[in-house]
């Protein structure tokens, strides 16, 4: 059963700005610590790839936080929500702490999906609850 449902886009210049204004400190309040070793890496190869990593990171935080109904307010935190990709690619939502026990107390699971271009970070996510959809 449908338990919400969120999307989100993000300029890229606005996180490329707040990166300027900000450096590493912007990316650290945003990433995991998984998600900050892989933007490090990203980034010191190729900065524009960092900076779209870290929008798509951004949008699909802000996406989930949408389709959960809580926004960025406890247990919805930037860091303990995590999106990872399957080795097949496919982008996944990982929780750590209060989150994680949040989100399984009630029996949720997400869905989730990135794409980014030039100027812009876009994502939506679907949230399902255990239920009979029928009744």
């Amino acid at each position: 059963m449908m338990y919400g449902i969120g999307t989100d886009i993000c300029d890229v210049r606005r996180i490329r700005e707040s990166l300027a204004r900000h450096g590493e400190r912007f990316a650290a309040k945003v990433l995991s610590d998984a998600e900050f070793k892989t933007w490090q890496v990203r980034s010191a190869r190729w900065p524009e790839r960092g900076i779209r990593y870290l929008a798509t990171r951004f949008s699909a935080k802000e996406a989930f936080s949408k389709a959960i109904g809580l926004g960025m307010r406890m247990p919805m935190t930037w860091k303990l929500c995590e999106i990872a990709n399957e080795r097949s690619g496919k982008p996944i939502i990982v929780l750590h702490g209060v989150l994680k026990d949040w989100f399984e107390a009630r029996g949720l699971q997400a869905h989730v999906s990135v794409t980014d271009e030039t100027d812009y970070a876009a994502s939506f996510c679907v949230v399902e609850s255990p239920g009979d959809s029928a009744k």
